[in-house]
């Protein structure tokens, strides 16, 4: 189209003007800046929260876009610090070459070896005898070290169960806990039972008889007789790389590991339990805040009440970082470290959010929480939309042993994609918030070409790489690779469809080296599972528990390879569908091979007719190469190859970063 002159040169000088208006500011920090300053290069802020404001002023004068970059080093903040739709098109992000933090913590001055023991050094921390100030987390030169433990290893046993009545009590044996650890609520009961945890401060003992009175309710769960429990902080004699804090004297006394020098280390302890939130408001959220390569440490964790109760997940622990109607903001290549709940959370009202390349580590309970509980409010200000990409989540739960590495709650529509997750106590990937066949909005979440690996670690029981509950319409779990998930008594499942879940389409996973099962389905409605591998699983291959009306599950052109264990665990029943699977027992005949067996007997009920008992043909199972050789009896029966080379974080890359298999 041909424009006349005039009015070519109005449009292109309405152009100029527009790009001219786009103003973007910067403004820069370091630890040894000034928050009296410019914030100019040449003369930096010094503080985040300087930064904050001078980004405010800026916006309020025209500025369209507001960058800060931090340089290298500690950013305390003695407060939470609080973003909202004012600070919208904010990005935070780090130097050139630069590893900031933003932290919560203190640190810790005047050691002293103790008069009674030098080889324990000691402080005073005054507002911790004002009860102004009582934390529940040491790090040492950025290590968190432990508080006293009794017993040193392993656990104690309840004498039976736990009595809930109010006040809870806990029956011992004699000798595990000591009258004089009662008081004003230094010392602490954590017990397991199955999935869940309950701590509680130690409140007395009962005279004349070995039972415990505590702070607060405990979960009775028959699931598990004699539960296990142990104690913290109890005044016992320190190890190395042990403290205590006495809140009535306010004394910290720590006792160095081999090679600390406490005159050259760097103590920390945390003041806060939140270090950022997003708040936006229904109607008005925060829009396209980003943080870019910044590290988020140093928060504790609450006792209200002096009680803990936490029944699945750790959802009673809030995060550190946390954002209600954001959207359209980012984490990427952040960090999450010694923080003690769950790390970052996407709540109420949260919308399109990207969490892409971070790093969660050394976390108190879990490392992403997604939705809400509620389901009034997932109805009224829905959350969903989010990527969850590329994230490696480790060493997490040190606190709260149930913590979910991703855990996804009444959300819909989110794609949890490439994230590797390892080295957890409970469940790597949790999708849905109802029990049973109730209506609701968690639905279309996909969950592929996840590494998920080393879950449960013989801590607690039922758990799943990927676990379930509920109705899911639309929700996919396809191309995981789920290996070495291990529970304490029962259910260390690879795909674990729990309380009603229906819906959900499991294609093309790998999962191997399960304690329990490859597959568990404790029952639901019209879930496929299709074209997966479940290999050397170790007490069954495939797990069922209720049988039900209706189609429960269709399991067809999946490949079943075992050597040990049955082949089918639990109650079975004619509600599904099975057929044009591969199954095959490695045992020679006579030796325990169950494979043959058990697929005559499940033929002769009408199912998997069509089937075959054949060795697939790995190109090298026993070092978990689980590609399909040519002649593959598998492929010429319309197995897919399933392509694992993506699987888990990738290379960095600008478009790995849009999401997507």
């Amino acid at each position: 189209m041909n424009f006349p002159r005039p009015l070519l040169a109005a449009l292109l000088l309405g152009v100029l003007a527009a790009r001219a208006s786009a103003r973007t500011d910067t403004f820069y920090v370091a630890p040894g800046g000034n928050d009296r300053g410019s914030g100019a290069a040449s003369e930096p802020l010094r503080s985040l929260p300087a930064a904050i404001e001078k980004a405010r002023q800026a916006r309020h004068h025209g500025a369209n876009d507001v960058r800060i970059f931090l340089r290298g080093g500690d950013y305390p903040l003695a407060q939470t610090l609080v973003l909202t739709q004012k600070d919208s098109g904010l990005l935070i992000a780090a130097g050139p070459d630069a590893r900031p933090v933003v932290t919560g913590e203190t640190e810790l001055h005047r050691w002293s070896r103790s008069p009674g023991d030098p080889g324990v050094w000691q402080t005073e921390i005054p507002e911790a005898g004002d009860g102004k100030w009582v934390f529940h987390e040491l790090f040492v030169n950025g290590r968190r070290q432990s508080r006293t433990r009794v017993p040193e290893a392993g656990f104690f046993r309840v004498d039976g169960s736990i009595v809930t009545n109010q006040p809870t009590q806990l029956r011992f044996h004699p000798g595990d806990i000591h009258p004089e650890w009662a008081g004003p609520g230094d010392v602490e009961v954590i017990a397991y039972t199955a999935w869940a945890q309950t701590r509680n401060q130690l409140r007395r003992v009962l005279p004349g008889a070995s039972i415990a009175v505590l702070a607060g309710q405990a979960l009775a769960n028959t699931a598990e007789s004699n539960p296990r429990f142990f104690i913290e902080n109890a005044p016992v004699p320190l190890r190395p790389g042990q403290w205590r804090l006495d809140s009535r004297s306010g004394l910290l006394r720590y006792r160095p590991e081999a090679g600390e020098d406490m005159t050259q280390a760097k103590i920390t302890a945390p003041r806060l339990t939140r270090l950022i939130e997003i708040r936006g408001k229904a109607g008005a959220p925060a829009r396209d805040i980003v943080f870019r390569g910044i590290t988020f440490a140093g928060a504790d964790w609450e006792l209200d009440g002096g009680s803990d109760i936490d029944p699945q997940a750790a959802t009673e622990r809030p995060a550190a970082v946390q954002a209600r109607f954001a959207r359209d903001c980012a984490f990427e290549r952040c960090a999450f470290e010694r923080l003690g709940g769950y790390a970052l959370e996407l709540g109420r009202g949260c919308q399109d959010d990207k969490i892409t390349r971070d790093e969660f580590r050394d976390l108190g309970a879990g490392g992403i929480r997604v939705g809400e509980q509620n389901m009034d409010g997932a109805l009224s200000s829905p959350c969903g939309g989010h990527l969850i990409s590329d994230n490696h989540i480790h060493d997490i739960g040190l606190v709260n042993a149930p913590g979910v590495g991703i855990l996804v709650q009444l959300s819909a529509s989110n794609l949890v994609s490439h994230n590797e997750i390892d080295h957890t106590f409970y469940t790597a990937v949790s999708v849905g918030w109802t029990w049973g066949y109730i209506p609701t909005p968690c639905r279309g979440n996909i969950v592929e070409y996840n590494h998920l690996h080393d879950i449960g670690q013989g801590m607690l029981s039922d758990m799943g790489g990927v676990y379930t509950l509920g109705l899911q319409p639309g929700a996919v779990v396809r191309n995981n690779l789920i290996h070495d998930i291990n529970d304490f008594i029962y259910g260390g499942w690879g795909l674990y469809t729990d309380e009603g879940s229906t819906g959900i389409l499991f294609e093309s996973n790998i999962v191997y080296h399960c304690q329990a099962a490859g597959f568990h389905q404790h029952y639901g409605r019209d879930n496929i599972l299709r074209n997966n591998i479940f290999a050397f699983n170790r007490e069954g291959q495939l797990a069922r528990t209720r049988v039900q009306t209706g189609i429960s599950f269709i399991f067809t052109n999946n490949i079943v390879y075992f050597d040990t264990g049955a082949m089918m665990t639990g109650s079975w029943g004619d509600d599904l569908e099975m057929d044009r699977n591969f199954y095959f027992d490695t045992r020679a005949a006579g030796a325990g091979n169950r494979g043959l067996e058990a697929l005559d007997y499940w033929r002769k009920r009408g199912h998997d007719l069509h089937s075959q008992y054949a060795d697939p043909l790995f190109v090298d199972p026993r070092r978990f190469d689980f590609r399909l050789r040519p002649n593959s009896p598998a492929l010429r029966a319309g197995f897919g190859q399933i392509d694992m080379t993506g699987v888990g974080v990738r290379p960095a890359s600008a478009k790995n970063l849009d999401g997507g298999g």
